[in-house]
């Protein structure tokens, strides 16, 4: 049996190699340290492998088919849809992801993003390495904001917490309720119009796609900051620049686009006022690639013993 682990996972080649040697008496184990998003040259590294571990590179249709073997994806990702999943069950491969291993890292960012664009970290900084002062950069605090939460999976139930702990009310919207102390929830529309502070994380489908939309947007306090570190399309981007550009919203904190960057100059929320973007690095902290890459491999060795875990539907 064949492992190919298809790509790069942010972990130095000889610590992965370490990390992934306990398998080697069950599997064969091939690594390719470089990225690539060439279908036909996906398909030349899989074409023979019996599993394979990718992080966030597209494994489209035709690179699924293509990999003829194939029977199970270790995904270095808590999202999957980046994953043909449709051609994955048709072919039976077996799909499991790494829930769990940012939770951490993806939170911190969401303060460190929001406590910038709040105390105008960025702007302090240029005025003081050019001689300036504080004026017209005082900016506001946590405390006492209203915080709302879309999806209060385990990242959005610990950016809860941390709210709760800066003095924030909490609201959640979700799919799922939980009994978590201190946190109210609500409807969707509510939680838009009633908080300071609106932080997205929820998982990308066809129930979330455009879930914060040009009329929803409509809704929240012209005070009001988008936090997101989600993905990209649960957010209408153009609308939320509308609102930006238009100072119908006080600012945005945004991780994720349409795409994986780089973005284009052109994409409208790189030219909106009071906007802090980031490339898609929320998750991507030295802890955390660590602990992601040790749970792809207890996934192939669950698999390998015949109890799967993680499995996505």
């Amino acid at each position: 049996m064949k492992m190919v682990i298809i790509e790069p996972l942010g972990v130095a080649d000889e610590t992965l190699m370490e990390m992934a040697s306990e398998l080697k008496d069950k599997v064969e184990i091939v690594y390719y340290n470089t990225k690539t998003t060439d279908t036909a040259e996906l398909i030349r590294r899989g074409q023979d492998a019996d599993i394979i571990v990718v992080s966030n590179l597209p494994l489209n249709a035709e690179v699924i088919r293509g990999c003829m073997n194939l029977k199970m994806l270790s995904v270095a990702f808590t999202g999957v849809d980046h994953i043909a999943m449709d051609a994955c069950r048709n072919q039976g491969v077996t799909v499991c992801n790494c829930a769990g291993y940012s939770t951490c890292a993806v939170a911190d960012l969401v303060f460190g993003m929001l406590i910038s664009l709040y105390r105008n970290v960025i702007p302090c900084d240029l005025a003081c390495r050019n001689g300036g002062t504080k004026d017209g950069l005082v900016g506001f605090e946590l405390e006492g904001k209203k915080f709302g939460v879309v999806g209060t999976g385990a990242i959005g139930e610990r950016v809860a917490r941390i709210a709760r702990a800066f003095g924030c009310q909490v609201y959640a919207y979700s799919r799922t309720v939980k009994d978590l102390p201190g946190i109210e929830y609500v409807d969707l529309n509510t939680l838009l119009s009633e908080c300071d502070i609106v932080s997205l994380h929820t998982p990308l489908n066809a129930e979330t796609k455009g879930l914060i939309n040009r009329d929803n947007i409509k809704l929240m306090k012209k005070t009001a900051v988008l936090v997101n570190t989600a993905r990209g399309p649960v957010v209408d981007s153009d609308a939320l620049a509308e609102a930006l550009n238009e100072g119908r919203l006080a600012g945005a904190c945004i991780d994720v686009f349409e795409k994986e960057p780089p973005i284009e100059e052109s994409h409208p929320l790189l030219n909106t006022p009071n906007t802090i973007v980031t490339p898609h690095i929320a998750f991507a902290t030295k802890e955390a690639l660590v602990k992601r890459a040790v749970i792809v491999f207890d996934n192939v060795k669950k698999y390998l013993d015949g109890k799967p875990q993680n499995i996505m539907k």
